[in-house]
């Protein structure tokens, strides 16, 4: 076992891991964490996204060994107490899930996609969250999301 330090959401922690676990793994195992869901397996469907250092990862296949150092967001970090960010709002508002367990994976690239571009046309965002699955096939709503979430990111900083 070797124990890596990181922060998480914003928290200094710790946690013992053998090589081979992934972040997923660690995540629930030791901060009981479940926003990240493994599903495919293979890095190709987006469930198991986290944000490390300011980039998207998979976390079923990033091994959570390389954690140690960063900064690791995850959609539990994503309100501030109990007021949702922009994009979890807005995919309420926008009903862009169905069965919700792909909805942390496009909320996390919606931050990201945001951060980087925060006024994507409709291509920008199908290339971005190209990567994320949704098994129900929301994807008009989530695209609306994309674009609400958008519009309530540039009033907030036209307000703050």
């Amino acid at each position: 076992m070797t124990t890596i330090n990181f922060t998480l959401n914003g928290e200094p922690v710790s946690a013992d891991v053998k090589p081979h676990h992934n972040v997923v793994e660690v995540l629930q195992r030791d901060f009981n964490l479940t926003g990240a869901r493994e599903s495919c397996g293979q890095g190709l469907c987006g469930c198991c996204t986290v944000i490390v250092d300011g980039k998207a990862v998979s976390g079923c296949l990033y091994l959570a060994i390389f954690l140690d150092g960063t900064q690791v967001r995850t959609i539990e970090g994503m309100a501030d107490g109990d007021t949702l960010s922009p994009e979890q709002e807005a995919f309420i508002e926008a009903g862009a899930f169905q069965c919700g367990y792909c909805t942390p994976g496009f909320i996390l690239m919606t931050r990201q996609l945001l951060d980087e571009n925060p006024d994507p046309d409709d291509d920008a965002i199908k290339h971005y969250l190209s990567g994320n699955l949704c098994r129900c096939g929301a994807y008009l709503e989530i695209m609306e999301a994309v674009k609400l979430a958008a519009r309530k990111r540039k009033g907030a900083a036209n307000i703050g």
